[in-house]
């Protein structure tokens, strides 16, 4: 298991120009969030729903990693399962950086993708609409298909990988997160050394449990983190 976990967020992405779920403008402005990513939102609102994710998917196709992605990628790529690439992002960003998608744990669910809703399996579609990969229906039991993303409600069955790579974490990275959705400071203060790397402070999280703060974009910080998880590991072999 890792001993060092990168926990990212939205505001990893947002300097990719994918806007966040707090932005104003874009999709976020265009649909009520309400009724288009609840759990009954298939069952109530269908269309739109798959409406907006179609939209949300054809955005990722001109979308490139930024770089703290790469060097995050890079990172893993040196020290594989060192360190766990953890991420409530549902974009592509990392992959696109050259991290195999096995390497990321998508929390909560992984944007270029559908699946069934009756057997479960999965499928890449790329940037398609889900009507243009086979009709809208699974190529295994012919049920429908939906956004392979965990919606409001819904139980997120990577988070049990998250624990698990938690478990034995050491040094706990947390880049673009407002803290809001995963308990940060909990993880932090169990963690042998931390880092927070955020835009601005947060409500949410108290970064006096954290051993590093900086308040700065990624792509400015991740030189310095990578510097750290260098260092670290080096250190601790």
């Amino acid at each position: 298991m890792a001993k060092v976990v990168i926990l990212s967020g939205a505001g990893l992405s947002a300097e990719s120009g994918i806007s966040t779920f707090r932005d104003s403008g874009g999709l976020w402005d265009e649909y009520d969030v309400n009724v288009v990513c609840n759990y009954d939102s298939l069952e109530k609102n269908e269309d739109l729903t798959i409406e907006f994710y179609d939209k949300r998917r054809s955005e990722l196709e001109f979308k490139e990693a930024n770089y703290a992605h790469k060097v995050i990628s890079a990172l893993k790529k040196e020290y594989g399962n060192k360190i766990a690439v953890i991420t409530q992002n549902v974009d592509n960003l990392f992959e696109k950086a050259g991290m195999p998608s096995e390497d990321v744990i998508h929390l909560h669910g992984f944007m270029p993708e559908v699946r069934c809703t009756s057997c479960e399996s999965v499928f890449d579609i790329g940037y398609k609409k889900l009507c243009d990969f086979n009709n809208g229906f699974c190529k295994e039991c012919s049920s429908k298909l939906r956004p392979n993303i965990v919606f409001f409600g819904e139980s997120a069955p990577m988070y049990e990988n998250l624990s698990h790579e938690l478990s034995d974490c050491t040094l706990f990275i947390v880049i673009g997160t407002s803290g809001e959705v995963i308990g940060v400071n909990s993880i932090a203060q169990f963690a042998e050394q931390s880092i927070l790397n955020n835009l601005e402070p947060s409500d949410a999280i108290k970064d006096s449990l954290f051993s590093k703060v900086l308040y700065t974009q990624a792509t400015q910080a991740i030189d310095e983190i990578a510097r750290d998880i260098h260092g670290y590991l080096i250190e601790e072999d």
